[in-house]
């Protein structure tokens, strides 16, 4: 039987990178994504095309990129046998420091952009009545932190599209899973974005909501600096989910996301809500301006 055909999204750097270089070492024809910007970290990172590794530039926001990407995986190996959408961003902001086009951007590339990769690879899988798709969530799709509203919001709808995928595809035999990593021992909340009137906040100690700020980007760079999951190990949890005959619905891919999970499931909902608000860091100094 010919490889199966592999599309990875976010390919060029952290957990997408860290998987794409694990599933080089299996039998599998790669396709490779990344905004035409990022294309160059694949050659820094010793990729280059083969007779089973495509290399492409994706705007995930862009539907004619989007549908040229599928046309030529169509054309050159039959279609898309197994799906990672991996691409992703995140806002760090209030609710109220979150206007209509930076919703849009955040909504769209964590769900919109996944929704229609499905969409767009699914006929050929209904056809060949086999294939995976695997959705990058977080634990921010179960349970959500202050000044990441909007990612979360992104990550619940990419949620509960996929737990609706799972029922609806199951007599075609393709399998659904959303993984969802916890903090991950990297660099990568650096690159969590702020909106403009976040940015505002946080620089300006007489804002309302600057020690929301100030606290909440200690605490998560602290537990990242400190997380015992990686990207590989991260990476390894999603290979694992791929190669197995039944793959499950949610994948917990860090022991963080375990703990929330189990206390998310055993405590009663008022009392986890409770339980994590004295959690936060300094809690009692929010809304104070110095």
């Amino acid at each position: 039987m010919e490889k199966p055909v592999v599309l990875v999204t976010g390919a060029s750097a952290g957990l997408g990178l860290a998987l794409a270089q694990k599933l080089l070492h299996h039998d599998y024809r790669l396709v490779l994504t990344a905004r035409e910007s990022s294309m160059q970290r694949f050659e820094e990172a010793g990729l280059a095309e083969g007779p089973d590794l495509m290399l492409r530039p994706l705007q995930v926001r862009s539907a004619a990129d989007r549908q040229a990407l599928i046309s030529a995986v169509e054309n050159r190996w039959g279609g898309v046998d197994v799906l990672v959408n991996n691409a992703g961003v995140a806002y760090r902001s209030v609710v109220e420091h979150v206007c209509d086009d930076e919703r849009t951007r955040q909504m769209e590339i964590n769900f919109q952009a996944p929704m229609e990769l499905i969409r767009l690879v699914l006929p050929k899988m209904r056809e060949k009545r086999a294939g995976h798709i695997l959705n990058v969530s977080s634990v921010g799709g179960m349970m959500a932190m202050p000044t990441m509203a909007v990612y979360s919001a992104s990550k619940y709808a990419l949620e509960g599209a996929s737990e609706a995928l799972w029922y609806e595809l199951r007599p075609f035999n393709i399998h659904v899973t959303i993984v969802e990593p916890g903090f991950i021992r990297s660099d990568s909340y650096l690159k969590t974005r702020l909106t403009k009137l976040s940015e505002e906040s946080f620089h300006n100690p007489q804002d309302p909501y600057h020690a929301h700020y100030v606290h909440m980007d200690a605490m998560i760079g602290k537990l990242m600096k400190r997380a015992l999951a990686t990207n590989e190990s991260v990476a390894d949890c999603i290979v694992g989910a791929m190669q197995r005959k039944n793959p499950p619905l949610r994948v917990m891919a860090t022991i963080d996301g375990h703990v929330f999970s189990l206390l998310r499931r055993f405590l009663p909902r008022q009392a986890f809500h409770y339980f994590l608000y004295f959690l936060l860091p300094r809690v009692d100094t929010w809304g104070k301006p110095e």
